[in-house]
C-alpha cells in the first residue's frame, strides 16, 4: 500500500537508530513507582527441589549465565524470559513479543523525534541543558514535554498492540487498570509502561498465550488512559494534525486513535437470499439498498459519498412481532454485503452484541459494548453490527429492573450512536431488533435513524409464497393457481408499501392528522408540513427535534431511492475501485428530487412507530399497575384472614 496524500512517512531508517536504546530500555532501568503498586507473582506449587522461574541458558562455552537483575530494577526482557515454563531455550512466542517491544519503542521514540522537530522542542531541550532556557519560555517548555509524552507513549501502546494482533488467541488477560501513567516528559511515561508491564507479567503470564494477552492488554489500557489525557491537553496539534506511515509494518498512525488491521471476521451464519424473505417488503429493499450503500466507502478517503450526500443510514430499527423475520432479514443482509466484499476484496466483519455480553462486574459490560463499537467502526474495513433482542441488553433508564450492566450498555450506544464524538464515514452500520421496542430507552430508540418494520407474510400470496419456499421440492404436491412470487416482486412491493403511508395508520397519529388537514388543507407546503409536525408534538412529547432529524433523513435516502446496478458490485472496476469524486459524481447522477409526498409518507412512517412503541409502552405500564393493585388486594386479604 503506498502512502497517500495526506500522509506522512515515518522513514526506516529513522526507526532503525533508535534500535539500541529500545534494546537497552528492555534489558534493564531503574524505576521507582510514583503511583502504581507492585503485583505480586502467584505462587506455584512444585515438587521439593524444582525451582519455581526458569534458569538462564549459558550463552558462552564454559561460562554459567544469571540472572543479573536487582529487585529495584526493570529488566523486561528476564522477565519474558521467565515468564513460562521450564525450558532452556526462547519459544518463538516469546522472541515474538520482545521483537514487538523493541519496534514499537523505536516506532515511538522516532516519532517523538519528528514531534520534537515539528515544534521547536529540540531547541528549548539543548537550552535547558545548556541552562539557557529563557524563564519566559518555559511554560512552553513544559507543556511541549507533555505533549510529547503523550505522543510517544501512545504510539508505543498503539504499536505494540498492533504488531501483537496477529498472534492473539482466544486467551484474554485481566489486567486491571493501568496506574503508573506518567506524563512529566517521553522517558518516564515509557519507563513507566514497562514498569507496569513487567509487573502483569509477574502476575498472570504463565504461558505463552498469557504473555501475549497480557502485553495486548496492558497496551490497549495504555492507549485508552493517554487518548483521555490528550482531549484537554495541548501543544499536541504537530501530531494530531497529520497522518503517518511506517511502511515496513502497514501501520498508519492518526493521532490518538487506535490503529487496526484490515482483517474480517469469520462468519458462520447461514446467509438468505433476498426471494427467501417473504412479506417485509419496505425492510428488504431497505436493507438491499443499504448493503450497497456501504460498498461505495473509499478506503483511502476514508469516506462514503452516500454519508456526504446525506443518503446514508448508519443506524436503524427493526421491530416486529415474534417470527415475522429479523434473524431472516439479518441473514440477508449480512450474506449480501459478505458477498460483495468478497467478490471486491474488502474486509468484512459482523458481529452481534447479545445478553451474553452483560458482565456481573462493574464496567465490564459496558467495556464490552465499546469493544463492539470499535470493531465495526474500524474505517480500514466495512462493518455491520446487529444488537438482537435490544430491550433486553439495554436497560431503560429509570426502570427499577434493569441492572447496572444494561445501563453501561444503553450509555456506550447512546453515545457511540449519536454522541458528541460520533463521525459517520459510511463505512458500516448498526441494526437494533426487537420484539418489544416499546420496552427500549426512549432516547436510544429515537438515535436509530431509519425504521424497518418487520411484520412479516401479510397477504394472501406471502402466505402461499413462505409455504411454497419452507416447503421446499421433496414432495409432489402441485403449486395450483399462483404465481410464485411474483408477490415478492420487489419495486412493485415498495411502491405500494410507501403509498399506503400517505395518511397515518396508527389511530392516534390519524386523529392528529385529520385535524391538521381540516385546519390548512393540504400538507403541501414546508409551513404546513411544519404546522403537522408541532401538532405530533403536542399529542406525544417524545416527538422532538431529533425525531424531526430522523425524519429529514429518512427523506435524504427517499432522494437516494435508487438501486445500484448489480454489475457495479460484480465488476469492481465500473464503481468501486473508482477515484472517490468519480464515484460520488456517479451516485449524484441517479439522485431524484425530493417530494412533497416523499415528506408526508417519511412523515407518517417515523411517526406511526412512535404511536406504535408509546402506545404499547403505555398498555404495558397500565397492566403492571393493573396486576400491582391485584397483587396488593390478595395481600391484604390474606393478611385480614391470618388474623
Amino acid at each position: 500500500m503506498s502512502l497517500t496524500s495526506d500522509q506522512m512517512e515515518l522513514r526506516e531508517a529513522d526507526i532503525r537508530k533508535h534500535y539500541p536504546a529500545a534494546t537497552a530500555m528492555l534489558e534493564g532501568f531503574d524505576h521507582t513507582p510514583r503511583i502504581g503498586k507492585g503485583a505480586e507473582a502467584p505462587a506455584q506449587e512444585r515438587s521439593s527441589g524444582i525451582g519455581t522461574r526458569r534458569r538462564f541458558r549459558t550463552t558462552t562455552p564454559g561460562l554459567v549465565t544469571r540472572s543479573t537483575a536487582r529487585p529495584e530494577g526493570v529488566h523486561l526482557l528476564a522477565r519474558i524470559e521467565g515468564a513460562a515454563a521450564d525450558d532452556a531455550l526462547i519459544s518463538p512466542l516469546q522472541a515474538t513479543v520482545m521483537n514487538a517491544l523493541r519496534r514499537a519503542l523505536a516506532i515511538a521514540l522516532a516519532m517523538g523525534e519528528a514531534f520534537s522537530e515539528a515544534t521547536g522542542l529540540g531547541d528549548l531541550k539543548r537550552a535547558n541543558l545548556q541552562g539557557s532556557l529563557p524563564a519566559a519560555r518555559k511554560t512552553d517548555f513544559a507543556e511541549l514535554l507533555q505533549a510529547e509524552a503523550l505522543t510517544v507513549g501512545h504510539v508505543f501502546a498503539n504499536a505494540l498492540a498492533f504488531l501483537l494482533g496477529p498472534h492473539g488467541t482466544e486467551v484474554t488477560a485481566e489486567v486491571g487498570e493501568v496506574e503508573e501513567i506518567l506524563t512529566d516528559n517521553a522517558q518516564l511515561t515509557l519507563h513507566g509502561a514497562l514498569w507496569e508491564m513487567d509487573q502483569d507479567i509477574a502476575a498472570q503470564a504463565s504461558d505463552d498465550a498469557h504473555l501475549v494477552a497480557t502485553v495486548a492488554a496492558v497496551a490497549e489500557q495504555l492507549m485508552e488512559k493517554l487518548g483521555l489525557r490528550a482531549q484537554t491537553a495541548t501543544r499536541t496539534a504537530a501530531f494530531t494534525g497529520a497522518t503517518w506511515r511506517v511502511e515496513a509494518d502497514d501501520f498508519t498512525i492518526r493521532g490518538f486513535t487506535p490503529a487496526t488491521r484490515a482483517k474480517s471476521t469469520t462468519l458462520t451464519m447461514q446467509f438468505k437470499k433476498p426471494n427467501e424473505v417473504v412479506g417485509n417488503h419496505i425492510a428488504k429493499y431497505q436493507a438491499m439498498r443499504l448493503a450497497k450503500m456501504l460498498m461505495a466507502y473509499d478506503f483511502d478517503r476514508r469516506l462514503n459519498p452516500f454519508a456526504e450526500l446525506g443518503g446514508f443510514i448508519f443506524t436503524f430499527m427493526g421491530d416486529g412481532k415474534p417470527g415475522t423475520g429479523k434473524t431472516t432479514l439479518i441473514q440477508m443482509m449480512a450474506g449480501l454485503v459478505h458477498d460483495y466484499c468478497q467478490n471486491a476484496g474488502y474486509p468484512f466483519r459482523y458481529q452481534n452484541l447479545s445478553t451474553e455480553n452483560i458482565d456481573s462486574y462493574q464496567g465490564k459490560s459496558g467495556q464490552n459494548a465499546k469493544a463492539f463499537i470499535n470493531n465495526i467502526i474500524d474505517p480500514t474495513a466495512i462493518g455491520f453490527g446487529t444488537i438482537d433482542d435490544i430491550d433486553q441488553l439495554a436497560g431503560k433508564r429509570g426502570d427499577r429492573q434493569s441492572s447496572a450492566g444494561q445501563l453501561e450498555i444503553t450509555a456506550v450506544l447512546m453515545e457511540s450512536f449519536a454522541g458528541a464524538n460520533t463521525v459517520v464515514r459510511g463505512n458500516c452500520t448498526f441494526g437494533m431488533f426487537s420484539n418489544y421496542p416499546e420496552n427500549v430507552d426512549d432516547a436510544l430508540r429515537q438515535r436509530a435513524g431509519a425504521r424497518f418494520l418487520v411484520d412479516g407474510p401479510q397477504t394472501r400470496e406471502d402466505y402461499v409464497d413462505i409455504l411454497a419456499l419452507l416447503m421446499g421440492k421433496n414432495h409432489d404436491i402441485p403449486l395450483g393457481d399462483h404465481e410464485l412470487y411474483a408477490a415478492q416482486e420487489i419495486k412493485r412491493a415498495v411502491a405500494a408499501s410507501f403509498e399506503s403511508h400517505a395518511r397515518p395508520h396508527e389511530d392516534g397519529l390519524m386523529r392528529v392528522f385529520d385535524q391538521v388537514h381540516s385546519q390548512v388543507g393540504a400538507l403541501d407546503t414546508i409551513a404546513k408540513l411544519g404546522i403537522y409536525l408541532k401538532a405530533i408534538q403536542q399529542a406525544d412529547e417524545r416527538f422532538t427535534g431529533r425525531a424531526i432529524k430522523n425524519i429529514t433523513d429518512a427523506v435524504k435516502v427517499r432522494a437516494m431511492d435508487f438501486e445500484l446496478p448489480d454489475e457495479w458490485m460484480e465488476n469492481p472496476d465500473l464503481f468501486l475501485f473508482k477515484p472517490y469524486d468519480a464515484k460520488r459524481a456517479m451516485i449524484e447522477d441517479l439522485r431524484r428530487p425530493i417530494t412533497v409526498e416523499m415528506v408526508i409518507q417519511e412523515i407518517n412512517r417515523y411517526a406511526d412507530s412512535e404511536f406504535r412503541y408509546a402506545d404499547k409502552s403505555d398498555e404495558a405500564a397500565i397492566e403492571e399497575m393493573v396486576r400491582d393493585l391485584f397483587r396488593q388486594e390478595e395481600a391484604k386479604r390474606r393478611y385480614l384472614d391470618g388474623r
